[in-house]
């Protein structure tokens, strides 16, 4: 029976999807890539949202400070610090999210401005992502980001013995992260990582949207699962994350103590990590006598609130997130500064001080 021949561009091409099928197989990079360039787009139409709500004036901005000469990622950081401030200014620093293998101190730089108008130093830090960067790199540079601010702190109008850590989404789980290392001394010398900051300087934790507890993660299915086992595929360097140490290192739910700070844990009811992440930590925190206060969403609360809504500023529920978020730094910090400039504040959630 006569054959057609198959074309030299029909091999070609079956060949190059298997070798694509290969590539994914073996390396995160091509799935990396992919949620990279996704989560970027996302990024910049919400910095977009944040933009309208932060001041161009009555800060001093210092862009692109290098605290890590060394770091593949850069290694630098902007801070911004008001003007008028009467002393040196408290100081806190905000770790970007992105799943560990996207993202940019430039997402964030509108809400830091917000904070640095209420009289707060706020710096935003770039870090090595993966897969260019693979755990602990990120949590050493962010060290390496602390000591730099702190050692310039007089130059720079900082107070470095009043300093909060905070993050969204993966930047939440690298403060929390740090906030262990400053609080639980076996835990330093478990995972060998140098504590980032003196316990008594690290005033407070401020975590939105992240992750704590990489075993609930790991029976992940459909695409949220996908993206989460490609990103920590991507991050930690193993594609069996979950059963390495730095799988358990990373699950911060596992190492907080009694000693762990104050912390501000928020998420919206549209967000699945609220349910299997937030609430879990805060639960912990409680049982464990630390101060932990909370702004989550009855489940009904419509619009159902997403993945990192508190900079949707365009949303009273994001301006009332924020409005707490001064109120729990104004407290922690022991500054008086009322939450100026934020409308429309309605009390359509839930906030919590949760004490054992």
């Amino acid at each position: 029976m006569h054959r057609f021949p198959v074309s030299t561009p029909r091999l070609a091409a079956a060949g190059l999807a298997a070798a694509a099928v290969a590539a994914v197989r073996l390396s995160p990079w091509p799935s990396a890539l992919l949620i990279r360039a996704v989560f970027a787009r996302g990024a910049r139409q919400v910095a977009g949202l944040m933009r309208p709500h932060a001041p161009a004036t009555g800060i001093t901005e210092h862009r692109g400070l290098r605290y890590a000469p060394a770091s593949r990622g850069g290694g630098r950081l902007d801070l911004f610090v008001p003007r008028d401030a009467p002393g040196p200014a408290p100081l806190v620093v905000w770790i970007h999210g992105g799943a560990w293998l996207s993202g940019s101190r430039n997402d964030v730089e509108p809400y830091l401005r917000i904070l640095a108008s209420h009289g707060y130093a706020a710096a935003g830090v770039d870090y090595t992502i993966a897969p260019r960067g693979t755990y602990p790199q990120a949590v050493r540079e962010l060290t390496e980001a602390l000591a730099f601010l702190q050692d310039r702190a007089g130059e720079l109008g900082l107070d470095p013995q009043r300093i909060v850590l905070a993050g969204d989404s993966a930047g939440a789980q690298l403060a929390a992260q740090l906030a262990v290392l400053a609080t639980n001394p076996d835990y330093g010398r478990v995972t060998g990582l140098p504590p980032a900051l003196a316990a008594a300087d690290l005033r407070g934790v401020i975590l939105h949207c992240g992750v704590y507890d990489l075993a609930a993660l790991a029976g992940l299915r459909g695409v949220l699962g996908w993206g989460f086992k490609t990103a920590l595929w991507a991050y930690t360097g193993n594609r069996d994350w979950s059963s390495t140490p730095a799988g358990a290192q990373m699950s911060v739910l596992d190492h907080v103590t009694a000693r762990f700070p104050p912390a501000l844990i928020a998420g919206g009811n549209g967000d699945s990590l609220t349910g299997s992440q937030s609430g879990p930590l805060a639960a912990r925190l409680a049982a464990l006598g630390t101060a932990v206060r909370t702004r989550f969403w009855p489940a009904g609360h419509s619009p159902a609130l997403p993945h990192e809504y508190q900079f949707h500023l365009n949303r009273p529920e994001a301006r009332q997130t924020l409005a707490e978020t001064l109120a729990f730094l104004a407290e922690v910090c022991a500054v008086d500064t009322p939450a100026k400039g934020i409308r429309n504040k309605r009390d359509a959630g839930k906030t919590q001080t949760l004490k054992a």
